[in-house]
């Protein structure tokens, strides 16, 4: 199916000699998507590499006549912005394909194409040098390093304490600033989508199943594997959120919320917000502190819609200025609440402040997720040993939210004699004397043997 090809090295290949093309860089462009998008699902993955490794890497010839002129076009134009264009949207087309295909080896190929050795070879042919330059500029490049996200579920069991390696297993937090950028190419953003969603049922459907064999006989329990970092501790701390149930439960606060703010102003909407927050939170020393810190940022939030009917784009907005108080502010470094709040020990307690502003902002969810990613982003400079506080909050933080979802029920059921738990501090509770079951709602997308 791929044409013989010349040699990657020969003067001839790709030299300045070669006649200029007459399309635009435009034009050159979508003849290259066109071609792509007319192979990704006709070919074998393995056919459709090849070929793409014949155009950007091996530098020769392909089964379209139509397609290295489009190549010279973008090279002879010496744009090299819009060349890296051309390579990253090339890279989505293919990516989206094969991750609504499920051909996930062929992903990981694409990305170890980079690596070939090809593209460090001297060569006498000016354009060729300059095709290989941009090609290894691109490789290290932070697209280059977005688009390796996609591989993440080779590499999502790594631990080695190196900088960056284990914000790998959050991948699914990292790819939601991907699809959220509409500057990205849409085939980007989709893939984007897909895979963070997958990778998120992945994690759901794991930490159903871990909690339901984790509590069965030995043998059973050695099939599971914990999904967490926890430890022993993922359990406890899954009964302690479950427990919440009846009128204390996080929904129902968020309901009640809701429906007694709804006919307020949005400076009395203001006022109760951080009431509503730190309800049922327990009155440590710190959450006074947050709780005052909280009031006095709200007061001059909007100020000039105090005195108007709150609406649900003002509780959008302001769902998301508390965000980024209790997360960072800037996109760059940790808020000075989050670094108070996880030095101190209180993951949970801004797990739970962060989950009950998405029940009441539902909008704000995605928003979120790309402050996580603006964290990772941050601490990923430092190994793991280093940041095993951050860590222990993002393992609190995703199984809050796991637990939370509209796919899964969780249910806690009484085995032993014991007190009645308290619902409104359940962190007192004997969970020794309770047993914690799971449900998929909907489980008929999620394959582990696909994610």
């Amino acid at each position: 199916m791929i044409k013989q090809t010349v040699s990657s090295n020969s003067p001839s290949s790709f030299d300045s000699s070669e006649p200029k093309s007459d399309l635009s860089v435009a034009q050159a462009q979508q003849i290259i998507f066109s071609f792509l998008l007319s192979i990704v699902n006709r070919w074998s993955p393995e056919d459709v590499l090849e070929a793409f490794t014949q155009l950007f890497i091996s530098h020769s010839d392909s089964t379209d006549s139509e397609v290295v002129p489009a190549l010279y076009a973008i090279l002879f134009s010496n744009n090299q912005q819009e060349f890296k264009n051309t390579l990253k949207r090339s890279c989505y087309i293919l990516v989206n394909n094969w991750e609504m295909a499920r051909q996930f080896e062929a992903i990981q190929s694409l990305i170890n194409i980079f690596q070939d050795p090809t593209l460090k070879r001297r060569t006498l042919s000016p354009t060729l040098k300059r095709l290989r330059q941009w090609v290894n500029n691109f490789a290290e490049s932070s697209d280059f390093r977005e688009l390796s996200l996609f591989t993440a579920r080779f590499f999502e069991e790594k631990t080695i304490n190196r900088p960056g390696e284990w914000v790998n297993q959050y991948s699914s937090y990292l790819l939601v600033s991907q699809y959220i950028n509409v500057e990205n190419p849409i085939e980007q953003r989709e893939a984007a989508r897909i895979l963070s969603k997958r990778l998120k049922d992945k994690f759901k459907f794991e930490l159903a199943m871990y909690t339901a064999h984790s509590q069965s006989s030995p043998s059973k329990q050695a099939l599971t594997r914990n999904p967490t970092a926890l430890g022993d501790g993922a359990l406890r701390l899954i009964k302690a959120i479950v427990a919440k149930r009846g009128k204390y439960s996080y929904k129902n606060l968020a309901r009640i919320f809701l429906d007694q703010t709804q006919d307020l102003n949005y400076e009395n909407f203001k006022r109760n917000l951080p009431e509503y927050l730190f309800f049922t939170v327990k009155n440590y020393p710190i959450t006074h502190d947050l709780k005052k810190q909280l009031q006095s940022r709200l007061i001059l939030l909007y100020s000039e819609h105090n005195f108007e009917r709150v609406d649900s784009s003002l509780v959008l907005r302001s769902c998301n200025r508390v965000i980024d108080y209790f997360m960072t502010e800037d996109r760059n470094q940790p808020s000075a609440l989050f670094v108070m709040m996880l030095s101190q020990g209180n993951s949970l307690t801004l797990a739970i402040i962060l989950l009950k502003l998405i029940l009441i902002s539902r909008g704000s969810l995605l928003y979120l997720e790309a402050r996580i990613a603006d964290l990772l982003a941050y601490y990923e400079q430092f190994p793991r040993d280093q940041c095993g506080w951050v860590i222990n909050f993002l393992e609190i933080f995703r199984v809050t939210f796991a637990i939370y979802a509209d796919n899964v029920e969780y249910n806690l059921i009484k085995v032993k004699n014991s007190p009645r738990p308290d619902n409104r501090f359940p962190e007192q509770v004997d969970w020794e004397a309770f047993r914690v079951y799971s449900q998929m709602l909907d489980s008929s997308d999620v394959n582990l043997e696909d994610i």
